[in-house]
C-alpha cells in the first residue's frame, strides 16, 4: 500500500546562510563552538553556488534559505553591495531555472556587527534597521520568491541569547528576552504588510520551534510548565499576523527538574531508555501533538519549516524521514491543513554554538575539503519529495543505543 501526498504539497530542504557561508562581519564571527571550531569558514557555499544549486534541485522542488544580511548591507540603511547582490541573484535564478521554488527567511539568528553594537533587538528603535533591510530584500528578490518566512524561531533566538546565554549576546536576562520578542513581533507586522502590498498572492509566515515538554517527576513539573508557556504560548502570540503557521520540530524534552537531552545529560537518556539522536530524545509522535495544538489554536495552514535529526551515522535519519512522513500523511487524512514539510538540512553545516560535529545533512560535508558527499538518506528524501509518495510500512522504534 502507498500513501500519496497532494500534488501541491510542498516538500523541500532547508539551510541558513550564516551556517553554510564564510562569516562576514556578523555577531557570530570568531566565536568558538563547543567542539572547538571557530565560527569563520563554514562550508564554502559562496564558492560553490553552481554545484549546490544542482544538489538542492536534485533533493526537492522547494528550498528554504536565507541571505547573509551583514554581507548584503554593509552599513545601516545602505544600498546592498552590488557584487553580493548579483551573486545571490544568480544563485536564485539558477535554482528557478532548475524548477526550484524558494521560501525566503528574512532573519535566521545572525545580525551585522553594526546592528549588534547598537543594541540589536533589545532596542525598539533598531527594528527600523532590520525593516529597511527586509524591504530591500523584498524589492530585489520578491518576483522570484514563492513564500516568505520573516523570522526563524524567535523563541529559540530570544531564549538562547538572553536566558540560557548560549547565543550572542550571551546574556541571562528574561526581561530583555521578552523585549526582544516584542520588538521582533513589531518588525514582523510591518514587513508582513509590506510584502502583502507588493506581492499579495505570496504567503507570509513565521517559523516557531515547537518542543513537546514533559516531566519525569514532580520536581520537573514546574520547569516543564514554565518552559511550555514561554516557548509554545507567549512567544508565538507576538507573530499571529500570518498566512501560514510555520513550525519546526525536533524533539521531546522531559525535565527532572533540569531538561533531559542526549547533548547535556546522556547518562539520564540512557538510564531512562529513551531513543535519541546525537542531541535530543527522538520522539516523532510529538510532531503530531504539536500540530494538533497549533491547528486547534490558530486554524491556519501549517508548514513544517524545519525537521530533522543530528545523526552522524545516518541510520536514524533514514528512518526519521519515513516516520515523519507517515505522521504528516495521517494528519492530512484527519483534515488538518498541512501544506508543506522542509527537511533540515540539505548538507551538514556549522551548528551554531555546537559547531560542525553535529551532523544534520542529507549530504555530508567533509570539513577539510568541503566536498558534499551523498548519504543514503538523501535518496530516501528525494523519492519522497519528488514523487510525493511513501510505502506503507510500520514505524520501527529506534534503539536506545
Amino acid at each position: 500500500m502507498q500513501h500519496v501526498f497532494p500534488k501541491d504539497f510542498i516538500f523541500g530542504t532547508s539551510t541558513a546562510a550564516t551556517q553554510i557561508e564564510t562569516a562576514f562581519e556578523h555577531d557570530w564571527q570568531g566565536i568558538t563552538s563547543k567542539d572547538g571550531y571557530i565560527f569563520e569558514r563554514t562550508t564554502d557555499h559562496e564558492l560553490r553556488f553552481l554545484q549546490d544549486a544542482e544538489l538542492i534541485a536534485s533533493l526537492a522542488p522547494y528550498y528554504r534559505m536565507s541571505l547573509q544580511w551583514s554581507k548584503l548591507q554593509r552599513q545601516p540603511f545602505s544600498d546592498f553591495d552590488l557584487e553580493t547582490l548579483q551573486q545571490y541573484k544568480n544563485f536564485i535564478q539558477d535554482l528557478r531555472d532548475r524548477g526550484v521554488k524558494i521560501m525566503m527567511v528574512l532573519h535566521h539568528f545572525t545580525n551585522p556587527t553594526w546592528f549588534a553594537t547598537r543594541g540589536g533587538w533589545e532596542k525598539t528603535e533598531n527594528t527600523e534597521l532590520w525593516v529597511d533591510y527586509a524591504k530591500k530584500v523584498v524589492d530585489h528578490f520578491g518576483k522570484e520568491i514563492a513564500l516568505w518566512n520573516t523570522f526563524n524561531e524567535p523563541n529559540v533566538y530570544a531564549s538562547n541569547g538572553w536566558i540560557t546565554g548560549y547565543f550572542p549576546p550571551f546574556k541571562n536576562n528574561p526581561v530583555k528576552a521578552a523585549m526582544v520578542v516584542k520588538n521582533m513581533g513589531l518588525a514582523h507586522d510591518v514587513v508582513y504588510h509590506y510584502i502583502k502590498q507588493k506581492f499579495p498572492h505570496q504567503p507570509v509566515g513565521i517559523s516557531h520551534n515547537s518542543i513537546l515538554f514533559t516531566s519525569e517527576n514532580i520536581l520537573g513539573w514546574f520547569p516543564e510548565r514554565l518552559s511550555d508557556w514561554w516557548f509554545m504560548e507567549w512567544v508565538p502570540q507576538h507573530f499571529e499576523q500570518v498566512d501560514f503557521f510555520g513550525m519546526s520540530y525536533y524533539a521531546r524534552v522531559s525535565h527532572d527538574p533540569i531538561p533531559i537531552t542526549y547533548l547535556h545529560t546522556p547518562d539520564k537518556i540512557k538510564k531512562l531508555g529513551k531513543p535519541h539522536d546525537d542531541m535530543w530524545e527522538y520522539h516523532p509522535e510529538g510532531l503530531r501533538i504539536c500540530i494538533d495544538r497549533y491547528w486547534k489554536k490558530y486554524k491556519k495552514p501549517i508548514i513544517i519549516t524545519e525537521s530533522g535529526v543530528a545523526d552522524a551515522s545516518d541510520q536514524l535519519r533514514q528512518q526519521a524521514i519515513m516516520d515523519y512522513a507517515k505522521i504528516l500523511h495521517q494528519a492530512l487524512q484527519d483534515g488538518i491543513d498541512i501544506q508543506g514539510y522542509f527537511w533540515w538540512s540539505t548538507w551538514d553545516n556549522f551548528e551554531w554554538n555546537l559547531g560542525p560535529s553535529m551532523r544534520f545533512g542529507l549530504y555530508e560535508c567533509d570539513w577539510e575539503s568541503k566536498e558534499r558527499i551523498k548519504r543514503p538518506s538523501a535518496d530516501i528524501f528525494r523519492r519522497l519529495a519528488h514523487h510525493r509518495m511513501i510505502e506503507s510500512e510500520p514505524i520501527n522504534r529506534v534503539p536506545t543505543e
